[in-house]
């Protein structure tokens, strides 16, 4: 699928630079910082979850230890 992205012309520098130095495109550049936000906020969701699902679990010894 196509998409369109608008940079600033500061953002487009910094990521033509950043791309020159690790010798990919800036295309390529882009989609992989795309791709490691992705993963990123997965793994957060999923820590999120997991402790909720901890205080769930163990709310009555988590206040206890609070006392």
């Amino acid at each position: 699928m196509a998409m369109t992205l608008r940079l600033s012309e500061k953002e487009q520098r910094a990521l033509k630079k950043r791309a020159e130095r690790e010798g990919v495109s800036m295309q390529d550049a882009a989609r992989r910082a795309i791709r490691e936000y992705l993963d990123n906020s997965e793994h957060t969701t999923r820590v999120i979850d997991a402790a909720k699902q901890i205080m769930k679990v163990h709310a009555e010894a988590i206040e206890q230890l609070g006392d």
